[in-house]
């Protein structure tokens, strides 16, 4: 099983992550694009990042906005070390 995180843990690590939030026990970021077809665009991206990782987040999309959550099944639906590192990989990869 992977390890969850401390609360303040994950506090210290979302000062690299702008715009990231620790919400209801998960990460959570909403992006906001100039269409629909951006917003799909960024999910189809985001996708093989996450395929990489062999971590999939939950998705929320409606019309330019997509709103990301991150936590771990294999850790209780609790946030771990490879939600932050996913988070990160998005960031990398979002162009808003």
């Amino acid at each position: 099983m992977t390890e969850a995180l401390e609360a303040n843990t994950i506090e210290t690590a979302l000062s690299a992550l702008p715009g990231w939030a620790y919400e209801s026990g998960k990460l959570t970021k909403t992006y906001e694009f100039n269409s629909f077809r951006e917003a799909m665009g960024f999910i189809v991206r985001l996708s093989y990042e996450a395929e990489a990782a062999n971590h999939h987040p939950e998705l929320f999309n409606v019309y330019s906005k997509v709103t990301i959550s991150l936590s771990t099944h294999d850790a209780d639906g609790k946030v771990t070390q490879k939600d932050l590192d996913l988070a990160a990989d998005i960031e990398r990869v979002a162009w808003v």
